[in-house]
């Protein structure tokens, strides 16, 4: 069984927000995230995140401060005893012609290049965007309904992502994956 688990950041890990998360005060962690993270990974599993920060193409902030706010949540989760994999991330806003940007599956060759195959690996998103990119890869998506997530399935999931699973949060993911 592959022990990668791929999460997508905000909505999922930390609120969302529409006018982005520009400051290590504003990356709030969704109540039950961080301590769903420590569990995951003190049952074996590699805990990696992919997101799109295109906030940094807009010049809303600077990778510094994103480095800043990934700091802090992995102080968070090896608080609780866990661990975080890699943080891979796409910088480009959504014109920059970049193969990184969700849907698009560039993160997710990255986590291939660092972690090896991804099929089968849970990629666990709020977004149809998140669910394409693992889709390309042979991930088995996860949406939750935090951040984006109600939205994503009151719009409808289209039938080419397949079985998707779907959580309240990724808490609720946890408790069922660690349930046997």
């Amino acid at each position: 069984m592959n022990k990668l688990i791929i999460l997508d950041r905000d909505g999922v890990i930390n609120e969302d927000s529409d006018a982005y998360i520009k400051t290590v005060d504003e990356w709030v962690p969704i109540p039950g995230s961080i301590n769903a993270i420590s569990r995951l990974s003190q049952a074996g599993y590699t805990v990696v995140v992919a997101t799109n920060q295109s906030g940094i193409g807009r010049g809303y902030y600077d990778v510094a401060t994103l480095d800043a706010m990934h700091a802090r949540m992995r102080e968070l989760v090896a608080a609780q005893g866990g661990e975080m994999g890699g943080i891979f991330y796409c910088p480009h806003g959504p014109d920059d012609g970049c193969d990184c940007r969700k849907p698009l599956p560039g993160l997710i060759d990255q986590i291939v290049t660092e972690y090896g195959d991804v099929t089968g690996a849970p990629l666990i998103g709020d977004s149809l965007r998140d669910l394409q990119a693992g889709i390309a890869r042979h991930c088995q998506p996860v949406l939750v309904l935090t951040g984006k997530g109600q939205k994503t399935l009151d719009k409808g999931l289209p039938e080419t992502l397949g079985d998707v699973a779907i959580f309240d949060s990724l808490a609720d993911f946890v408790d069922h994956t660690l349930k046997d």
